[in-house]
Order: structure tokens, then sequence, then C-alpha cells
């Protein structure tokens, strides 16, 4: 495991986007998983400022790596659609360059990554209670690869504001498992702020356990963590 903390958000964005653009210069194919959500936010900004109309990766196919899909909703699920209005859309990467997981094609997700090579990288972050992708505590296991996850009468409440109300919540979500995500060449995981020092702590130092899904890239070969100094606080003393 390599640790790197930088001293606040702004420069942990532009280490993560700079993690990601070697990547995107490597002279061969790179397939590289990319996550939505609000911690990456500023890493795309950043990103997009560098690549926009600059020049060209061809070698280069991004894949989301789970997704939420809407019930009425005529669309993208609420993964790609974040990563289009994020990064996609204003950095003017094409079509030719995404790879969509999606509830149709998710049984055969694995498989296809084989066919291709693998993934040759993953950009993820930690939810507080643990998990990763969709592989929230209770919902996955640890020998899954991609799979449908039908949601937990807990997190009800929670998926229906993320679709925009009950109307649109679908029974299920998408993910890559645990297995397919450990099955990642090279992990990069990135957090922030104060309200994820302590679950750093738990998962990088604590027992590998299902019940914190995160704590299994002590397990990863080639696993990169990088934070800010609040969310590193609570492990400065174990480094």
């Amino acid at each position: 495991m390599r640790i790197i903390i930088e001293k606040n958000y702004e420069e942990m964005s532009k280490t993560v986007m700079y993690q990601l653009l070697a990547k995107m210069y490597e002279d061969k194919k790179m397939n590289i998983a990319i996550t939505a959500g609000s911690s990456p936010k500023r890493m795309y900004e950043l990103l997009t400022e560098v690549i926009k109309d600059k020049r060209e990766f061809p070698n280069v196919t991004f894949y989301n790596f789970d997704e939420i899909p809407y019930a009425k909703k005529q669309s993208e699920g609420v993964t790609i659609s974040n990563l289009r209005r994020d990064f996609f859309t204003p950095a003017n990467i094409p079509e030719s360059m995404i790879h969509k997981l999606t509830p149709e094609n998710f049984k055969e997700h694995d498989a296809y990554l084989r066919s291709v090579g693998g993934l040759d990288a993953i950009f993820l972050g930690i939810g507080g209670d643990g998990h990763f992708c969709g592989n929230l505590p209770g919902t996955t296991k640890f020998g899954d690869e991609t799979v449908e996850v039908f949601y937990p009468k807990e997190l009800i409440d929670v998926m229906a504001g993320e679709v925009g109300g009950m109307d649109e919540l679908t029974p299920s979500y998408f993910t890559m498992g645990p297995r397919a995500v450990m099955n990642v060449k090279e992990v990069v995981m990135f957090a922030t702020g104060k309200k994820k020092a302590n679950i750093i702590k738990e998962a990088m130092f604590g027992p590998v356990s299902e019940t914190c899904p995160s704590s299994i890239f002590q397990l990863h070969p080639n696993f990169t963590l990088i934070l800010d100094e609040e969310a590193a606080s609570e492990i400065k003393e174990l480094l």
C-alpha cells in the first residue's frame, strides 16, 4: 500500500489528476474505470483544463464501474450521466473512448473486460461506511464479480434521493463486485475531509472484513491511497 497525503482538497485533486493523466499518456491501450460523485469534481475540472481540445487519446477507454438506473426516465443511468456532466462532456471525450456498464450488459461485463486485457487502473472513492463502487456492507461478498444488487430496506430512501424520487427507483443497481475490482491491475483510492478519517483508519489498518468492504484493498498488490490532511488525521501516527 502506498499512501500519499496532501495539504488540502485542492492539492489532493491535483495529485489524483496527475495520476490519472499519467495513465492516459501511456503509449499503449489503457482501460481505466473512473468514479462519479462529489470528491472527484475538482479533479475533473483540473483534468479538463489540461486536455480539452489539446490532444487525442486514442488508446484510452473509460469505464463506469457501477450504475443506478432510472425506472421511468428515458435516459442513461445516474453514474454515466454524472460522468458526462462532470468530465466527458466538458472535456469533449468522444463516445469511442467510453464503454458503459449497463443493466443490459452487466452479465457479460467481466468476460468483456477479460477479452480486452482487463482494467489497467480504477480510480474510486470510499464511503463513510467503508463502501467502494456499489459494494456497501451487507450487499456483496468479497468473491463477487459484476453483480446486480437488490436494495436492502435501509437503503431505499437514500437511493430514491439519488434518482429523484421513489417513482424513479428501480429494485436494484449494478456494480463491479470486490473480486472484479481486485482483478484491476492498479487501484487508486482518494478521500477528502475529516468525516472520512475514521473509516480510512478502519479500512486500511483494521481487520479485513466484509463489514468494511474497502478493507480488502489491504490485500491488493498495487494500491495507492491519496488523502488530504483531514482525511489522514487518524492514521498519521500509524505511518
